[in-house]
């Protein structure tokens, strides 16, 4: 048993043995043939290689052909152009070295020519010497004073014609602007014919029935007395028939009034309680057509964009009146007469829309603030306007500020024409020439006074002084003492300027 194990162990080791054998044999054959393989691939690919590198040799060489053809082709073209080249130079060399020896034996001629022209001008001056000296010996005096009385004569006769044509023109020019002036007004007054409303100081409510005026009244008084102490008027009961007269002289609160009135008679209940209810409607209501008018008059003349309390400032002046005229009225016409002057000078349309329909606002509030209506005016457009020409226009147009812009001149002259209009101002004429010889007769009873004239319609007073009884000092002191006389002794409205003047004048004749 144990050497058949044996046999059996040296067997099995045995054919361990020959397999290694086998297996190594094996392995060494498949190397070898793995490495024949590679042999021949490398083989193959070195071959590839040498044949691709041998094209690419060919390549080369015909591409460098090629690269050296075109290169002395391009150097064959350079070199002829080159050539061209320097054949042009050539030739525009040479004919730069023809035009220098033309040009040289030019400037030898002119220098000639300067030569005997210097000769011919020194002869020319040397005869001309010898002639001022023969017409010095003959006239007696020398060459410098025969210039000097020449000059003198020539200057006296071009200051005598110069003189003489100033006078021609100034004379053709003045005639022109007044013709020009008057059909400028003429055209601007037959576009505007605008209606004349004159307004009062009293308003006429009418009544339904004279049973009316009782209730009115009320018991002892109370309801009449509750009205005139609401709206500030003086209602006058008398013996008209059906109607009842308010009075005041603020329009503003005679149109409260009359609007107030005007409802209770529609409600029929009358008492205090309900009269000053019925008032503060009325005056909303009279507030909201203020406000109404104004933009009514701001769409009418085309003049948008003013600030909301100039429009109602314009609105109140519908309930303004100027010796009967009504101011809103007037202010529009002046807008529209500006606008038309402004067009035909060819100013600004509507800065002189504008300036016109601004130009009474300040009396919307003069009795309210002290001073002059036209500078009131001008505070209150300064303050939401920014237009410093309009600003201007209105404080000038009543001459408080001297008047220097064209638009002042436009709105002045409008106003003048508005206001000097037959009908336009309920002033008679009796009435008026009275005041203006009231006027001349107060600046006529000063020693020293030549001449007195009232203009702008009683607005201003011209004093002519005799100069050699009035100096400057004393024309200052007159101006004053003819104020202070004019303020006690005359009733007018407004204000009234007292302009002194002292002039002395040359006068002469040519005869």
């Amino acid at each position: 048993m144990d050497f058949s194990a044996a046999i059996y162990v040296v067997v099995v080791g045995l054919v361990l043995i020959l397999g290694l054998l086998l297996g190594y044999f094996a392995r060494q054959i498949l190397a070898n043939q793995q490495l024949r393989r590679n042999q021949n691939e490398a083989k193959r690919l070195l071959e590839e290689a040498t044949a691709t590198h041998e094209q690419m040799l060919q390549k080369a060489r015909e591409e460098a052909v090629k690269v050296r053809a075109a290169a002395e082709a391009d150097s064959r073209e350079r070199r002829f152009e080159l050539q061209r080249l320097e054949r042009r130079f050539t030739q525009k060399e040479e004919k730069l070295e023809r035009k220098l020896e033309s040009l040289d034996h030019r400037e030898r001629g002119l220098t000639n020519r300067e030569r005997e022209i210097d000769s011919v001008k020194t002869q020319l001056e040397e005869i001309r010497a010898k002639q001022l000296q023969r017409l010095e010996l003959i006239s007696g005096i020398s060459s410098d004073e025969a210039k000097q009385e020449l000059l003198l004569a020539i200057e006296e006769e071009i200051r005598e014609d110069a003189s003489r044509r100033v006078r021609e023109w100034e004379t053709r020019i003045k005639s022109e602007i007044d013709d020009k002036a008057r059909e400028i007004l003429a055209t601007a007054i037959q576009r505007c014919a605008t209606d004349v409303v004159s307004e009062t100081t009293v308003s006429v409510v009418p009544l339904p029935s004279d049973e009316m005026k009782g209730r009115l009244i009320g018991r002892e008084g109370r309801n009449i007395r509750a009205l005139e102490q609401s709206t500030g008027v003086d209602l006058i009961i008398d013996d008209t028939p059906e109607a009842v007269t308010i009075s005041s002289f603020d329009p503003f609160r005679r149109e409260v009034a009359r609007v107030a009135l005007n409802t209770l008679i529609l409600d029929g209940r009358i008492h205090p309680a309900r009269i000053e209810e019925v008032v503060e409607k009325a005056r909303n209501e009279v507030e909201s057509t203020i406000r109404n008018e104004g933009e009514r008059a701001m769409r009418e003349v085309g003049v948008m964009g003013l600030h909301p309390e100039l429009i109602r400032l314009i609105g109140k002046l519908k309930f303004r009146s100027s010796y009967g005229q009504n101011v809103l009225t007037h202010s529009l016409e002046v807008a529209y007469l500006s606008g038309m002057l402004a067009a035909e000078i060819g100013a600004d349309v509507n800065l002189a829309k504008r300036a016109g329909l601004l130009h009474d606002i300040g009396k919307a509030v003069d009795h309210e603030v002290e001073g002059p209506h036209a500078l009131i005016g001008a505070d209150l457009v300064k303050q939401w306007d920014k237009s410093t020409e309009v600003v201007q226009a209105v404080s000038e147009h009543h001459g408080e500020a001297a008047t220097t812009s064209a638009l002042g001149f436009i709105v002045a002259t409008a106003d003048a024409i508005s206001g000097s209009r037959l009908g336009a101002r309920r002033e008679s004429l009796e009435q008026y020439l009275k005041r203006i010889e009231a006027l001349e007769n107060v600046a006529n009873s000063f020693d020293g006074v030549d001449k007195a004239f009232a203009i702008q319609a009683g607005r201003e007073v011209r004093i002519l002084v005799k100069p050699e009884q009035i100096d400057d000092l004393a024309a200052m002191r007159l101006a004053r003492d003819i104020v202070k006389k004019i303020e006690d002794t005359l009733e007018y409205p407004g204000q009234i300027r007292v302009t002194v003047m002292r002039e002395t004048r040359a006068v002469d004749y040519a005869k």
